[in-house]
């Protein structure tokens, strides 16, 4: 039986992917540095309000803050929400000593076990190399390269734009699509004949802005309302997993079977 992407990906004649969360698991690596990276400022320098004292939540503050940003505006982000008064993010001390601490832990972290593809993923990239479809990996992280290597699908994509690069050109971050469209820059491709692949809300929002032909919210985490707030930054589908975009022959499915993440 062969199994082929369904017919709204099918479509399109490249598909760039996010890295963490959507190709490997790092962001659970990413999620717990920032929130000891953050309990950590908020128990030295607390608040006035006690409320805005209140350690930082990775299933509430991770995906509204930080997640799909880079580490500066991550940083920025959140601790503006806990009432810090910031000049432009990379001019502030605090925000700059914040992201240097998360970088120095995820390091540590990355070091002490690697991560892993997701499998449904590594089923999708493969089905679609063998369709010759042009893959390239986005990142925000100056990490991209270095964990898709030891998850051992580097050699799968025809192009890695990462925070390095980013840095290197001048792009802004996320929710700005200049990282997306960089990608799609470098696979040829036009974005409007471009698929992204996301699971953060800056990262959807981006592909939006970008005018890409098809923008796919990954859920992984699958909370309630998680889905519907991807699709409400710009998400075209929402998926549990970049397997369900795979389909026998005999399985006739498109955009409006994968779209409901309440299901």
């Amino acid at each position: 039986m062969t199994v082929r992407v369904i017919a709204v990906l099918r479509d399109m004649d490249a598909v760039v992917l996010d890295t963490d969360g959507v190709i490997t698991d790092s962001a659970r690596l990413h999620a717990a540095a920032w929130k000891t990276a953050f309990d950590t400022w908020l128990r030295d320098h607390p608040p006035a309000d006690p409320e805005q004292g209140r350690p930082f939540d990775i299933g509430e503050d991770y995906p509204r803050y930080v997640d799909g940003k880079s580490r500066l505006d991550g940083a920025a982000s959140f601790l503006a929400s806990r009432g810090l008064r910031l000049r432009r993010p990379e001019d502030d001390a605090t925000v700059r000593e914040v992201a240097a601490f998360k970088e120095r832990l995820f390091t540590e972290r990355l070091r002490e076990g690697g991560v892993y593809a997701y499998p449904g993923t590594v089923r999708l990239l493969r089905v679609l190399r063998r369709e010759h479809v042009p893959l390239a990996a986005a990142s925000a992280s100056r990490h991209a390269g270095e964990l898709l290597a030891g998850a051992g699908v580097l050699d799968l994509f025809d192009a890695l734009v990462d925070g390095g690069e980013a840095a290197r050109l001048g792009l802004p971050g996320k929710p700005d699509p200049a990282l997306f469209l960089e990608a799609a820059r470098r696979l040829a491709t036009p974005p409007a004949r471009a698929a992204v692949a996301e699971d953060a809300l800056a990262g959807v929002e981006a592909g939006r802005r970008g005018g890409f032909g098809l923008v796919i919210g990954v859920d992984r985490a699958a909370r309630p309302g998680s889905g519907v707030a991807l699709l409400r930054h710009g998400a075209d589908v929402v998926v549990r997993d970049l397997s369900d975009l795979l389909a026998a022959d005999n399985d006739v499915r498109d955009v409006r079977d994968v779209a409901d993440p309440e299901d």
